[in-house]
């Protein structure tokens, strides 16, 4: 009997998940040995282990030096809710593969919303034009990796029904008007993903990962003496249904009322150059745009990045330690293996204030001749690989923030971002603070809101003069863009002291 692809994944992810006991393996085509979990992607992408390696041969029938096939199902719902009830809903299946040839430092790349022979060979034929020589390919054994497990769950996705998420969206409505009278509207969502992805290079290496996501949140609309305010709370995990609770829409909801009421009283500080506490948490958008681009190792291979000839130098204080993971327990920015068959690790990108590591993919690896440090990322199967962060953080420091603090005369004091950007060859960054305090004689004082920040990122972190012990991760919803692409990720800080920035304020 052949199983359509929605009933292989109700059936088969438990077998992934280690609910099931599997034989330890499984005979294929060519007798190939194969594990259970290998058979059910296989069977999930109605592909044997012979079709991967003719297609991996057609990709390099023109000489190119390496290819590799990137496989994919990802079902995305989404659930809206605006006017005190869930009146939008969205389902999509996404199916496909993508074919890459590397040549040198050139890329080949097609790839098939089918996966018959005959389109994946075609596509193949399209991503072999990179090469143009008679070098011979001869097919790899197939080496399983199997692949971490960081996201653990009780109940995917997939065998969640609408029924049983509505009641929660519902509810954060419910909360944040029932918290405070001067609210006048809420919008809530819930975005729930479960991806299957598997991965086959030219080297031999058969990989796979099931990859789970969920997105919960609301915006607040406040009224006061006809000001009207917003503001905005919301997490995202690799977790399963069970994550969702009723303390967690009453954090939720109690966190967006009272981002939204400290905004009616809050002002714009003096523009100018000052010294700038950013609050631990989502003050990590810092390390992301202003220092973690400029680490991305194709920016330093091809000398776009400030920091490309900066490795092994020292760049900030000793106690500065900067983190690039991909192996937080359900983290957002977390995964198993990455989008080239990698294993991924805790990469120090600054260690005691010393440039240790660029952010690689395969390509960069190569060049540079050290490990891939996990962070070949792509959006899906329709495009190329690149390096890309995953969750990326600061490790607690020396301090405490309430000497941070008082230790500015006069600055501010910001924690709530809503966007940033950064200017790779420069280095030069703007943040965008949703609010914050002013920083007046050592003490938090008037609340302030809607102001730029600006710097440039290796004067930023060489600015960084105290570092505090409260390291924080920020589960939002992060998502990082670059060349077109979007991947989620996260970001964390704990609270730093950063002796000059410039704040666009009031003049």
């Amino acid at each position: 009997m052949k199983t359509n692809r929605r009933n292989f994944i109700k059936t088969s992810g438990a077998a992934v998940a280690g609910g099931m006991l599997l034989p330890p393996f499984l005979q294929s085509f060519q007798n190939v040995k194969i594990s259970a979990n290998v058979k059910y992607y296989l069977d999930q992408f109605e592909v044997s282990a012979e079709m991967l390696q003719r297609v991996i041969s057609e990709a390099l029938s023109k000489g190119g030096d390496y290819a590799d096939l990137f496989f994919e199902q990802k079902t995305t719902n989404s659930l809206g809710l605006e006017d005190g009830k869930v009146n939008r809903a969205y389902s999509n299946i996404d199916f496909g593969v993508g074919i890459r040839v590397l040549n040198g430092d050139q890329t080949g790349f097609a790839y098939s919303e089918t996966v018959t022979l005959d389109a994946m060979l075609n596509a193949a034929r399209m991503a072999a034009n990179i090469a143009e020589s008679k070098k011979e390919y001869q097919n790899s054994d197939i080496l399983e990796k199997v692949p971490s497990n960081y996201y653990k769950i009780s109940r995917k996705w997939e065998d969640v029904s609408v029924k049983d998420k509505v009641p929660f969206v519902q509810k954060i409505n419910d909360k944040v008007f029932s918290l405070d009278e001067k609210v006048i509207k809420v919008n809530a969502f819930l975005n729930d993903e479960s991806s299957y992805v598997m991965f086959y290079n030219s080297e031999g290496r058969l990989t796979y990962d099931y990859r789970p996501m969920i997105s919960f949140g609301a915006v607040c609309i406040m009224e006061k003496d006809g000001q009207v305010e917003n503001a905005y709370s919301a997490r995202s995990f690799r977790k399963g249904f069970e994550w969702l609770t009723d303390d967690l829409v009453d954090e939720l909801a109690r966190e967006a009322v009272d981002r939204t009421n400290i905004l009616f009283e809050a002002t714009k500080p003096k523009a100018g150059e000052m010294p700038v506490v950013m609050g631990a948490g989502g003050s990590g958008i810092l390390l992301h745009e202003a220092i973690g681009h400029t680490f991305e190792a194709d920016f330093n291979r091809k000398g776009t990045s400030i920091f490309s000839d900066k490795m092994g130098e020292k760049v900030a204080a000793d106690f500065v330690n900067i983190i690039d993971d991909g192996t937080l327990e359900n983290n957002r920015g977390s995964i198993n293996v990455d989008d080239e068959g990698n294993d991924v690790e805790k990469t120090y990108l600054v260690k005691d204030g010393v440039l240790n590591s660029y952010i690689h993919d395969r390509i960069s690896s190569q060049y540079y001749g050290v490990n891939p440090t996990g962070n070949g990322r792509r959006e899906s199967f329709r495009n190329i690989p690149l390096p890309r962060m995953r969750a990326t953080y600061m490790e607690p420091g020396p301090h405490t923030k309430d000497d941070i603090i008082s230790n500015v005369d006069y600055g501010v004091y910001v924690d709530n971002f809503s966007n940033g950007q950064v200017k790779i060859g420069a280095g030069d960054f703007t943040f965008f603070v949703k609010s914050g305090y002013l920083i007046e004689k050592g003490e938090l004082t008037q609340p302030i809101k809607d102001i730029n920040i600006i710097g440039n990122g290796p004067e930023a972190l060489a600015d960084i003069t105290m570092c505090a012990n409260d390291y924080l991760i920020d589960n939002g919803t992060w998502t990082c863009g670059k060349d077109g692409q979007s991947v989620p990720v996260t970001c964390g800080l704990p609270t730093v002291l950063v002796k000059k920035l410039t704040v666009g304020g009031s003049v």
